[in-house]
């Protein structure tokens, strides 16, 4: 059994050893993303109230689910699995990037700046061919509206 296990971890880590498809190839989509929050209301009111996402379903009151596009986002606060502390105020536990049209990176804009939303970066075109709008949501995380121009 132990041989196996050495053989196994040869095959994914080093290459040379021997060719084998990873198993990770076989993904094929992000299914759902899952924000881990430290103030459930008050991020709950900025992604249905401020961003007006589409809420779906909650399967508890620590676990509440949007549809954005195809995908699903989720808020969850970090009971089951994650044991690690909350991320320090002010920091971005992560980056959400959502694409609109060209026009709709100033309208999004706006609409913060309509609901006092601190913008980080105005709408702003870049040379890699992206406009793009920087702000954070209740608990820090980094939000980019884009779009491709």
């Amino acid at each position: 059994m132990q041989r196996k296990a050495k053989m196994d971890h040869n095959r994914y880590f080093n290459p040379g050893i021997e060719k084998v498809m990873s198993p990770f190839q076989s993904i094929r989509a992000i299914d759902y993303t899952v924000i881990l929050v430290r103030d459930m209301e008050a991020m709950r009111q900025f992604y249905e109230g401020v961003l007006g996402f589409l809420f779906v379903r909650e399967l508890s009151e620590n676990w509440r689910e949007y549809r954005v596009g195809s995908n699903t986002l989720v808020l969850a606060r970090p009971r089951r699995l994650a044991y690690e502390p909350a991320t320090p105020k002010g920091s971005a536990s992560i980056q959400l990037a959502f694409r609109v049209p060209p026009s709709d990176v100033d309208r999004c804009a706006e609409w913060l700046a309509l609901r006092s939303i601190a913008i980080i970066s105005p709408p702003t075109n870049h040379s890699f061919g992206h406009r793009t709008l920087f702000f954070r949501d209740p608990d820090g995380n980094l939000i980019e509206i884009y779009a491709e121009i």
